[in-house]
């Protein structure tokens, strides 16, 4: 596949009518900032499975002269979600599905707002029904189910079922909907208008935000209207690390950002492989990942140090060197570590001006808690099923305390003078899959299409698999593979191009303004560019 190129704007995401919204408001004259709105809520119509209002969302904006902000629309644990309300469910660990796994604000309408507060500093901003338009459309016209969210019905139909509106509406007659017929949100579509209509805040103080409550409560949730009256998305300095390649940045806690540049930090510290699909190149990364991921797993939370913590540690180069040390270049580190699950989505956008935008937004599981709100169409989110009921160490539940979060997007400015963005869905994929499309295309000069499509690995459980093998797509060579299992992986092959790899995508903006870009094949996205 050829990478796309272009001058004037580009938008890349894992649906083509989301990425063709985007473009057009850039086509408009938008900011990369309003085109990543106009994609997302696009996305939360035509993608529903995997992302929507009811979720959280993380930024990342690089502007042309050198600032890089982050947002975090992340929500709290609602106030009434305490220990006592799990013990009198019965309960000693959150569930999954459900109202009790409904516990956490959603934060991605706040950082809509947010995101196009800080737009409006750059132009004058497009109408928000501009940007809501092909979102609405679609709701009230009807869209095509696709491959993705038609399989996950039928496979998630027994856990999903316990939602009177979910089965309702997705099940009629009690079969899932079909991949290729059309479906239209009414009620999507009416909370759009009502967004439209009273402006963004109304999800969270408002008729809107009244509603959304009160169906909250019928389904069994904590969440109240106090809790969505106190949410605000925050501007927040992301996390960087200083590489051999130029300056790396993600998401600071609660979500994994700082695993994702540890291992590319680590990887840096490594002697340079022979090769982007060598042993070497492969071991190497799945071992920092490792290391990544020990640390992560200690002190990444959404406590109040946990922040502080990972800064410190990106910005100690004898540290990192440290740490990349005790990873040995022959043999595997036996692995036993408990690892995160997620499904999310990527989307990243690119205007004339140079402003890029690194951008994710999650319901966590697909379908989240598996709670649908019968007034405004919206799946709720179960991040907060994450929390521990332990009453200390890491992520414990605590009302008012944000989850440990999974989300994180990515973006690095470049030695040579290119700014890219990337990033991918997958839960624990998503740290990996980062590494392996930026050591490709950055540190082995991998087309950037091309280091998208190949094969790739991913350590650890997904999707509810509880192995923590080292899954392989195929496509590497057999010395490769026998040499992954000599050093102690246990390989587990996977099909050709998995779901479970997850949907990435990357943009790059070159010192001459010329753009180039990539999806994942693995989803149902595009390039749009004009």
């Amino acid at each position: 596949m050829l990478t796309p190129n272009a001058l004037g704007g580009m938008v890349t995401s894992p649906h083509h009518l989301a990425s063709q919204a985007g473009l057009d408001v850039l086509r408009e004259g938008g900011t990369a900032i309003e085109a990543i709105v106009a994609t997302a809520s696009t996305l939360a119509v035509v993608y529903p499975h995997m992302t929507g209002l009811g979720g959280d969302a993380f930024w990342l904006i690089c502007y042309p002269d050198g600032r890089t902000v982050a947002i975090d629309a992340c929500g709290a644990l609602a106030m009434g979600a305490d220990h006592a309300v799990y013990a009198e469910a019965g309960h000693n660990v959150i569930p999954w599905r459900g109202g009790l796994a409904a516990n956490t604000v959603a934060g991605t309408v706040s950082g809509w707002e947010k995101a196009l507060e800080l737009s409006s500093d750059i132009r004058e901003p497009l109408p928000l029904d501009r940007l809501l338009r092909d979102a609405i459309f679609y709701a009230e016209h009807g869209r095509v189910v696709s491959e993705s969210e038609a399989a996950l019905l039928a496979q998630k139909q027994p856990e999903l079922m316990s939602d009177p509106t979910l089965a309702r509406i997705c099940f009629p007659e009690g079969k899932p909907w079909t991949a290729g017929s059309i479906r239209k949100s009414p009620e999507l579509a009416q909370t759009l208008r009502m967004l439209n209509r009273d402006g963004l805040r109304s999800f969270y103080n408002g008729p809107l935000a009244r509603s959304l409550a009160a169906d909250l409560a019928a389904a069994g949730s904590p969440v109240r209207s106090l809790d969505l009256l106190a949410h605000r998305a925050e501007v927040k300095e992301p996390l960087h690390v200083q590489t051999s390649d130029g300056f790396l940045y993600n998401t600071a806690p609660p979500t994994q950002g700082v695993a994702s540049l540890l291992i590319l930090a680590l990887s840096d510290h490594l002697s340079r492989a022979d090769g982007p699909e060598s042993f070497a190149h492969v071991h190497g990364l799945v071992e920092a990942t490792k290391q990544a991921f020990l640390y992560r797993n200690r002190y990444t939370d959404g406590s109040e140090h946990s922040e502080s913590r990972a800064r410190a540690l990106l910005a100690d180069p004898a540290r990192l060197e440290a740490m990349a040390s005790r990873i040995s270049m022959t043999h595997a580190l036996p692995w036993t570590e408990q690892t995160q699950w997620g499904d999310t989505t990527w989307m990243g956008a690119i205007d004339r001006n140079g402003v890029a935008v690194s951008m994710i937004q999650s319901l966590y599981f697909e379908f989240g808690s598996g709670v649908m709100l019968p007034q405004s169409g919206l799946f709720w989110q179960n991040r907060g099923s994450s929390f521990r009921l332990a009453h200390s160490g890491w992520n414990i539940l605590r009302p008012g305390a944000k989850p440990f979060r999974t989300l994180n997007p990515a973006a690095a400015r470049l030695r040579d003078g290119r700014t890219m963005v990337y990033g991918t869905m997958g839960g624990e994929g998503q740290p990996q899959t980062q590494a392996a499309i930026f050591s490709r295309h950055v540190r082995y000069e991998v087309p950037l299409q091309e280091a998208i499509c190949r094969p790739r690995w991913l350590l650890g459980r997904t999707w509810g698999d509880e192995s923590l093998s080292l899954k392989v797509e195929p496509g590497f060579s057999p010395d490769v593979m026998s040499r992954l299992e000599a050093a102690g992986h246990t390989v587990e092959a996977l099909p050709e191009q998995s779901i479970i790899m997850g949907h990435a995508g990357a943009l790059i903006r070159h010192e001459n303004g010329r753009l180039e870009g990539a999806t994942d094949p693995r989803s149902d996205g595009a390039v749009a560019a004009w």
